[in-house]
């Protein structure tokens, strides 16, 4: 719990959003056709919406471009959100902390996750002054994961390339180099060039129409999504009425 509180003090530090304990964010890294026998796991499903084949690779980062959590084994067609769901390990911790009456403990994603009390994502359509201040304040804090995506494709060029190994061998790869990476960041070596276009990492991630941003296919009335907007309209109160007094 105390690396928790870290992490989350030093997000505040450099960013002044509040809760903040990472952000999360997949990223494609393509790889070479399949050559897959198995009915069960066909080449298809590795073709991502771009159009080639790749492997979906969820990271979570703090704010110091360190790697919190890498999950390498999903194919390219896969979305954003179910990679997520699948991810139970760091999932249940933010879960049982919000359980155990631990609030005000976030990741920030885009709105390709479904909005929960310990997942806060933009609003989908702003209407105050409030909402558009959390959005802004949203995207410029989770902007992080795009740099640490960007970052890490610098720092082993084969992640920006090709991978011409099976999907299970190209895991393993991105596995290692997030090792790697982490060790950069703890030994504060210096971060690659980043001015090279070919080097910036813009993903936003897949939105899957079929997947609304409250996490709802029907209209019942979900407690965690009415206690994941009330978190979140806080916030963006907090936010800017904050901006507000600095005007002052």
């Amino acid at each position: 719990m105390q690396k928790i509180k870290q992490i989350r003090n030093e997000f505040f530090i450099n960013t002044s959003f509040p809760g903040v304990v990472g952000c999360i964010d997949c990223t494609h890294i393509a790889i070479v056709p399949p050559n897959n026998q198995n009915a069960e796991i066909p080449e298809y499903i590795y073709v991502n919406r771009k159009g080639y084949h790749s492997l979906n690779v969820q990271l979570i980062c703090d704010s110091k471009l360190y790697i919190l959590s890498v999950n390498a084994k999903f194919p390219g067609s896969t979305a954003d959100s179910h990679i997520w769901n699948s991810t139970t390990d760091i999932k249940n911790i933010l879960e049982e902390l919000y359980r155990r009456e631990y609030k005000g403990i976030y990741l920030l994603g885009d709105s390709g996750y479904a909005l929960r009390p310990w997942l806060l994502t933009p609003y989908s359509e702003t209407t105050t002054n409030e909402e558009e201040k959390y959005n802004k304040m949203q995207m410029s804090t989770r902007s992080i994961i795009e740099r640490c995506n960007g970052v890490l494709k610098a720092r082993f060029r084969c992640l920006y390339w090709v991978l011409h190994y099976t999907p299970k061998k190209s895991g393993k790869i991105v596995n290692a180099r997030v090792i790697l990476h982490n060790m950069c960041i703890f030994s504060k070596i210096p971060v690659p060039d980043m001015n090279d276009d070919n080097v910036e990492e813009i993903d936003l991630g897949i939105i899957n129409n079929d997947y609304p941003e409250d996490g709802t296919r029907r209209r019942n009335v979900n407690p965690e999504l009415v206690e994941s907007r009330r978190i979140r309209d806080n916030i963006a109160r907090c936010l800017f009425n904050n901006i507000i007094k600095l005007l002052r």
